[in-house]
């Protein structure tokens, strides 16, 4: 510098803080570029990932088949067949209580049980005859209660032939008994009037909510007469509620604490074996 003229001298040292001025602005500016670019690097890499990690995760998904789910046993709860009687028509009484009913009424009815060997359809009879000729009962009367080795009855039948009346032409009072009990075990009273036609010899033939009942002379028109009460439901909201109460539509689990969301678990119900016409 003590070679360099005068003149020069503050041309060359203005250069020289140029040159440094450069240098640090070029360095400075290198850094603050590396810096913000780091960051979104960085940032569209973590949108990435958790995106794939959702196709992924929607890709097992699909694959994978449906998952139980478990079901609170609130909402599984068994039908209960006094909840039952509420909604449809049903036996409040097991076929060998009304058997045992009928006997305890003076009428001999035979016990209840299967009708042959492996046969699951139990039944329990009456039959007398009071009078015949060679060919055929002239005076005779036939009762039978038909129904499953659960003890649900399925249908009572009855038959009788030149019935004993009254001066008035009136059933006998020993074969109306029959009748009566019948009626009463039931616990079905809106069928009660149907015995004065019954007691008078006239057809009678109804069907009230889920039940019938039918006293008819044959058509020959003699003294023959078939008397039927069972159980009918015909209407779709009976046939609905019939099929939801029905014990074949429960299945019989012992865990529901985890139970697929498309099966129902629980235990089967009978109905009741006594005849409780107060509920």
């Amino acid at each position: 510098m003590r070679n360099v003229p005068r003149c020069l001298l503050w041309p060359v040292l203005l250069i020289c803080m140029l040159l440094a001025a450069g240098v640090v602005v070029f360095f400075g500016g290198s850094d603050r570029l590396d810096g913000p670019a780091g960051p979104i690097e960085d940032r569209s890499l973590n949108k990435a990932a958790p995106s794939s990690e959702i196709v992924a995760r929607r890709d097992d998904e699909a694959a994978s088949p449906l998952r139980p789910m478990p079901i609170s046993p609130q909402l599984i709860e068994v039908p209960k067949p006094e909840l039952a009687g509420q909604f449809l028509r049903i036996w409040r009484v097991s076929g060998s209580s009304i058997c045992a009913a009928l006997r305890e009424a003076g009428i001999e009815m035979s016990e209840w049980k299967a009708a042959s060997m492996r046969n699951r359809n139990y039944e329990c009879y009456f039959q007398r005859i009071y009078e015949r000729d060679e060919a055929r009962p002239l005076s005779s009367t036939f009762l039978k209660v038909r129904g499953n080795e659960m003890g649900d009855i399925v249908e009572i039948r009855a038959r009788i032939i030149g019935p004993t009346t009254d001066d008035e032409g009136r059933l006998a009072p020993a074969i109306l008994r029959m009748f009566e009990i019948i009626v009463k075990q039931a616990c079905w009273r809106d069928f009660e009037d149907s015995l004065m036609s019954i007691q008078n010899l006239r057809n009678v033939e109804e069907e009230r909510f889920g039940a019938y009942l039918s006293f008819m002379r044959e058509a020959d028109g003699g003294s023959n007469f078939d008397f039927v009460l069972g159980l009918k439901a015909t209407s779709a909201s009976q046939v609905r509620t019939k099929t939801y109460f029905s014990p074949e539509r429960w299945l019989t689990g012992t865990d529901r604490r985890n139970v697929s969301g498309n099966v129902i678990l629980t235990d089967r119900w009978r109905t009741s074996t006594s005849a409780n016409c107060a509920n």
